[in-house]
């Protein structure tokens, strides 16, 4: 049985994870030296719906216009945040009104959809194991391998995920590890092997040495 969010989110000392990433892999050692304390989180606020929904709507957008029409998406409802019926209700044209694109309201509409007819069991998403989770979810149209990644990590707290198609993942393994251009995917994975089980924290880190000036 997967790691439900609760018991994941009751992680906060992040001392035996960095210690393995340290002693399996120098490179990610000096980058973890540089970066400082481990501060990755998973986000426990609202429901799995409610996640999935924020996360359609942000898909390619920057932080501030994702954040603003969430809101408004919010608001636009008499029950906030809606339930999968609701959005059911809602006309195309009234969701194209508050921002989102018409490919954007149709997968929202066919996640509310997955779970209205149980095709996503919403409620125990968190009791699956990992590919479980990401096989479930990568049927709603909108929702990739990436976006079940980063629901996998930052909503539920996974700790052993590895998003090798991620653009700044590549690009800081490719500047650590003294490759040429960005990693592809299979050099990441191959790389990231040695940082099983705690893969996500080193993804955090790898984000994050991003940050940092090339050395």
């Amino acid at each position: 049985m997967g790691t439900s969010v609760l018991v994941s989110l009751m992680v906060h000392d992040w001392s035996k994870p960095v210690h393995h990433l340290r002693t399996a892999d120098p490179i990610l050692a000096t980058m973890i030296a540089r970066v400082g304390e481990c501060q990755f989180k998973a986000d426990p606020k609202g429901t799995h719906f409610d996640a999935l929904v924020d996360a359609i709507v942000s898909q390619q957008l920057s932080v501030k216009a994702a954040a603003t029409i969430y809101k408004r998406f919010l608001a636009s409802f008499p029950e906030s945040p809606p339930t999968p019926a609701h959005i059911l209700t809602t006309s195309d044209e009234a969701l194209r009104a508050l921002g989102l694109s018409r490919q954007k309201s149709t997968y929202i509409k066919n996640l509310a959809e997955h779970v209205e007819s149980g095709l996503l069991p919403i409620k125990t998403l968190h009791e699956l194991e990992d590919q479980e989770i990401i096989d479930a979810l990568v049927a709603v149209k909108g929702i990739g391998p990436w976006t079940a990644q980063m629901f996998l990590m930052f909503r539920l707290g996974r700790l052993n995920v590895l998003p090798v198609l991620d653009l700044g993942i590549q690009k800081a393994v490719g500047r650590a590890y003294g490759l040429e251009g960005l990693a592809t995917p299979k050099q990441v994975q191959t790389i990231g092997a040695a940082w099983k089980p705690y893969c996500s924290i080193a993804s955090w880190y790898l984000w994050r040495s991003l940050d940092l000036p090339a050395v």
